[in-house]
């Protein structure tokens, strides 16, 4: 059999870096590149875009690389041919293509290693929300979701291009399921890419919800405790969010092709 060039780097593309520490699957990374440009498809029409700014990535869990949407590219215009490996150590050499704020990324990994996907974007209730001094509550099924697993990062508004402050955003994050960057935007975590974008679509709609309800002037309530816990184990089991992504897959091509 004879094996071209081409075919050579398409093979070692889907496999994954070389040296990375778990044995590499091109079905499983081809799968996550896929479900990466699905992710930005519905990140962009539920209004995460900001020109060429923010970042999906996901990892196979226990890799020491991961796939990044690149610099240059909006999350509506993202491919295949977008998403690029970044290493967790952030002490190796990037892909030139790679974001500026991988940093941010690589220090999230390190420091969680049950998270195996991360959205960052500067959607516009997130940052308007995450520049309150406010908490998010409890007033929609997703307020209950996320409320009381969100942090808030204040040292810096500016893009995170230094791995010594993205370890602050994921001292932040801590063990929580989200972040607010002051004055910047959002970061979302998943133990899929599945969970991290639903968990972006969430955030901001309990965001924008709560912004609206603040906006009233008048006195306003939120879910009891209980209705809180039921709702995370019934409105936001993992089955769930399955069936929230595949409807959003669905919505976004046509054809519905759900992983």
């Amino acid at each position: 059999m004879t094996v071209t060039a081409e075919g050579t780097a398409k093979g070692a593309a889907a496999r994954g870096p070389a040296g990375a520490g778990q044995p590499r699957s091109a079905g499983q990374h081809a799968t996550l590149r896929r479900m990466l440009v699905q992710a930005c498809k519905i990140l962009a029409s539920y209004g995460h875009d900001d020109m060429n700014q923010g970042q999906v990535s996901a990892r196979v869990p226990g890799d020491d690389h991961f796939q990044i949407k690149a610099a240059m590219v909006s999350f509506r215009s993202a491919s295949a041919g977008d998403m690029v490996w970044a290493p967790l150590d952030e002490t190796a050499r990037l892909d030139p293509k790679a974001p500026p704020e991988t940093a941010l990324h690589q220090a999230i990994y390190q420091a969680r290693p049950d998270v195996n996907a991360i959205v960052h974007s500067h959607a516009a209730a997130t940052l308007v929300f995450g520049a309150l001094d406010e908490e998010l509550a409890a007033l929609s099924h997703e307020g209950a979701w996320l409320a009381g697993s969100t942090g808030r990062f204040t040292a810096t508004s500016n893009t995170i291009l230094d791995f010594a402050v993205a370890t602050g955003v994921a001292d932040a994050l801590g063990s929580g399921r989200a972040a607010f960057l002051r004055n910047h935007g959002g970061v979302v975590t998943g133990e899929s890419i599945r969970e991290a974008a639903v968990g972006a679509l969430a955030l901001e709609r309990a965001c924008r919800l709560q912004l609206d309800a603040i906006a009233t002037g008048r006195p306003w309530h939120t879910s009891s405790p209980g209705d809180v816990a039921a709702k995370q184990d019934f409105i936001w089991s993992k089955s769930a969010i399955r069936s929230y992504w595949n409807a959003l897959v669905m919505d976004e091509d046509g054809k519905g092709s759900p992983a």
